[in-house]
């Protein structure tokens, strides 16, 4: 935590009266913000509260449709997130902006250079040194897709720095982090802001705000209903803030007596995607009624595990078993058919096609449901897809638009809802709250 108090007059980025309008919803609804140089400012709020709007509208993403931006002092009208980054706008995204088969030291390059040339070896070590500086774990030479999403967070964060970015906002970027991973994070982040940056930091994980964040500025619905230093705030007057009632922190569990096994892992192992051993000998047993907890820094074989039980990865030795049903040699396909639900890390990609609304990502793993001879019964289709949207209190504008157009949140609640209606009778998922609210991780 920094030693001074910030205040409203001394604000590296100030918005005034925000107001941006989406068909049949207000995202924001005249929103102020004021953060001042040299603190990590956090933004709190339930899914769909605008958060992501408004630093949208920062980062030039978006335009208000009212209101105005001012940063260091100055007067913007941002036309592009190009125009932002001149600016000193840097933004992290819920979904990183990388391009998979190049280098981390040329994603750090693109954007940063009007040349068109790709990262050469004088690059590479100026990546390297930034790197070192702020303690940001990361080969300059990997490519993209061979990072865990942890190491490809660290990526968005080293562009923001390559172009010396004064004001830094980092939209849910503990959501796939562990907690040893967040911390360091947090390290991070403090050592930037004591440079005299700005740190905005979006998030729904109350403990991490009072950790890190010198301020909050709560939103609800759109609006901001308060903006308080941390010291004088705790967890459970945030939350009430964030969702308008009291939260319980912790849900009570009642005994009952375990089943037969549904999931059998033995000797199971796997090459990463480097080439190199990620899974030896893993041996596991989940049975009916059960949940299994599987921890560990991001990079360590979480993702391929869940992946070679979902038959998207290839074993390498040993055997999975669903039921007592050995489906090793199974289709992904074949392994739904056998009662497998799957919630991937990567939930925009893997677990749902952004360019595709609501509907359309609902009817991937139940075509069959719906069908009519070769076409799909739209109209049905479409009233599911609602009832399951009103059961998990998913906020869309349209059952039609872009799953990509959502909050994060709400992108997790649509995977959630999709996999737990099918009744699964086994559930692998990766990073189950990832981005979601305290209200709806209660739920």
């Amino acid at each position: 935590m920094s030693s001074r108090a910030p205040g409203p007059t001394d604000g590296a980025v100030e918005l005034r009266g925000i107001v941006k309008r989406f068909p049949g919803i207000i995202a924001n609804d005249n929103v102020d913000l004021t953060v001042a140089g040299g603190e990590v400012h956090a933004l709190l709020g339930e899914n769909g509260a605008g958060k992501t709007t408004l630093m949208s509208i920062l980062s030039g993403a978006y335009r208000p449709d009212a209101g105005t931006v001012s940063v260091g002092g100055r007067a913007m009208s941002f036309r592009s997130p190009k125009q932002a980054i001149e600016a000193g706008i840097g933004m992290v995204h819920q979904h990183f902006r990388l391009v998979q088969p190049l280098s981390v030291a040329e994603n750090v390059l693109l954007g940063a250079s009007s040349s068109f040339r790709l990262a050469d070896k004088a690059t590479e070590d100026r990546v390297a040194e930034l790197a070192e500086a702020y303690g940001i774990r990361v080969n300059p030479s990997a490519k993209i897709w061979q990072l865990s999403v942890g190491e490809q967070q660290r990526v968005e964060i080293l562009k923001a720095l390559f172009r010396e970015a004064s004001v830094l906002i980092l939209d849910e970027p503990t959501a796939v982090l562990t907690p040893q991973e967040a911390t360091h994070l947090f390290t991070i982040m403090r050592k930037i802001a004591s440079e005299g940056r700005a740190v905005i930091f979006i998030s729904h994980k109350l403990d991490e705000v009072m950790a890190v964040a010198d301020r909050v500025t709560v939103l609800r619905a759109g609006r901001r209903v308060a903006t308080l230093a941390t010291g004088d705030s705790n967890k459970a007057d945030l939350a009430r803030l964030m969702v308008g009632r009291e939260v319980m922190f912790r849900v009570a569990r009642g005994d009952h007596e375990a089943g037969a096994p549904r999931l059998t892992v033995k000797g199971l192992g796997a090459t990463g995607d480097l080439g190199l051993p990620a899974l030896r000998d893993v041996t596991l047993e989940v049975r009916a009624g059960e949940i299994l907890g599987v921890a560990g820094v991001a990079g360590n074989g979480q993702r391929e595990l869940t992946e070679v039980i979902a038959g998207l990865r290839p074993a390498t030795s040993g055997e999975v078993a669903i039921g007592g049903r050995d489906i090793s040699a199974a289709t992904p396909a074949e392994r739904i058919g056998a009662g497998l639900g799957y919630v991937p890390e990567d939930r925009l990609g893997t677990g749902l096609i952004p360019s595709l609304g609501c509907i359309d990502n609902v009817m991937l793993k139940r075509t069959d449901e719906f069908a009519r001879g070769f076409f799909i019964n739209k109209q049905a289709a479409e009233t599911a897809t609602s009832e399951l949207v009103d059961r998990f209190d998913v906020k869309t504008s349209s059952l039609h638009d872009p799953v990509s157009l959502m909050s994060g949140g709400n992108i997790q609640k649509l995977l959630l809802a999709r996999e737990l209606s099918a009744e699964p009778g086994t559930l692998v998922v990766a990073q189950p709250t990832a981005g979601l609210d305290v209200g709806a991780t209660e739920a």
